[in-house]
């Protein structure tokens, strides 16, 4: 059950990790562009955080999908179907993007070449507007859904099923992503001990290589349109 005793799902986690995809795939366009042609040690950095940023969102995507998709369709009015397959095929096309952005990720690190470095922040627009477009849809279409046919105990089970599958050396990070702007309440009760110390100074030290700062800008600063990215122009070209 949430923790009002409520015993439908609580979603206010999910605008936490929403919160971790609108700022730093926002930031990614920028970071890869500013990275010297040649300059393999630096594009290999910035890789690796595109990497792990891919690999949480599909996770992400395909807990949603194996867990809160199907039941939605068995419990909710018939009239929300189309919500349904829009939001599920959106998760397709950014997977479609995802593996476009790693064959331009594997290309662009072997030799830093300009030409596949602007390839790579291209494709990397188009997947931050996507996303951003799915996310704004998500929360407003979707969440009350969830609010009212998915159980706590089932939303708690999605939770786990996009965690269980990242590399344990990467947890101390993508835990101090989530807390970077929603604090200790948005991390798993289980997490907490652990992680709630040693997550904030692992994500702090771990901006500081990719980003140059140990805070970088917080998501409500970014986004569509923003002096960071410029993703309108991107989306209108």
């Amino acid at each position: 059950m949430s923790g009002n005793g409520n015993p439908y799902a609580d979603t206010k986690d999910m605008y936490a990790a929403h919160a971790i995809f609108r700022r730093e795939y926002a930031l990614m366009p920028h970071l890869i562009r500013a990275v010297t042609s040649g300059d393999e040690p630096r594009a290999r950095v910035v890789a690796d955080h595109v990497r792990l940023l891919n690999l949480v969102l599909h996770f992400h995507h395909s807990a949603e999908d194996t867990t809160l998709w199907p039941r939605l369709l068995e419990r909710a009015p018939r009239d929300i179907d189309p919500v349904v397959q829009l939001l599920e095929g959106q998760h397709e096309n950014l997977d479609l993007l995802i593996d476009k952005a790693g064959a331009r990720l594997d290309a662009w690190t072997n030799g830093a070449d300009g030409a596949d470095r602007e390839a790579l922040a291209t494709v990397l627009q188009r997947l931050a507007v996507a996303l951003y477009e799915h996310m704004g849809l998500e929360e407003k279409l979707a969440l009350p859904l969830f609010e009212r046919h998915i159980f706590a105990s089932e939303w708690a089970q999605m939770v786990a099923r996009s965690a269980v599958k990242l590399p344990p050396e990467s947890a101390p990070v993508v835990v101090g992503m989530l807390m970077y702007e929603s604090g200790l309440d948005s991390v798993p009760a289980e997490l907490r001990e652990p992680l709630g110390e040693l997550a904030p100074k692992a994500y702090a030290a771990y901006c500081e290589q990719v980003h140059g700062t140990p805070t970088p800008p917080r998501s409500s600063e970014v986004g569509l349109g923003t002096p960071y990215v410029g993703l309108l122009a991107a989306a209108a070209s």
